[in-house]
């Protein structure tokens, strides 16, 4: 499955977006943001697993920057003061990928299921819905 643990970021997709995210300029960070969320949220098909799991990795980093806390990143590489603003349609988005991530046609959930950790791994996406939502 390319995941080591339930966490948002004990996965191989999360670490990808994490370094893409450490190499795009803060001012971009924003937009890399909001197009991975956006990939997830508007996939009207089969979620892929790589998809998936930046997702989630996003939806931290949003929900991170909305509740104005440092970003639980093991790596520590994209400190506090680096993350992208929030604003109400990026948390809008962040929950339409979190739920979208979730679906019944998605493999992060397949993949959970398969492990019988489904309900383990939903917690984690739970823990991010309650940081973003009012």
């Amino acid at each position: 499955m390319g995941a080591w643990g339930i966490g948002v970021f004990e996965n191989d997709g999360a670490g990808d977006f994490l370094a893409q995210l450490r190499h795009t300029a803060a001012a971009d960070r924003g937009a890399l943001v909001r197009e991975t969320l956006a990939e997830a949220a508007d996939e009207e098909d089969y979620v892929d697993r790589d998809v998936a799991q930046a997702a989630v990795a996003a939806a931290a980093v949003v929900a991170a920057a909305h509740a104005g806390t440092a970003l639980d990143d093991p790596t520590g590489a994209v400190p506090a003061t680096d993350l992208p603003p929030t604003d109400p349609t990026l948390v809008s988005l962040a929950l339409r990928a979190l739920d979208r991530v979730e679906a019944e046609d998605s493999e992060w959930r397949e993949l959970w299921e398969e492990a019988d950790s489904f309900d383990d791994a939903a917690a984690t996406l739970d823990e991010l819905r309650a940081t973003l939502s009012p």
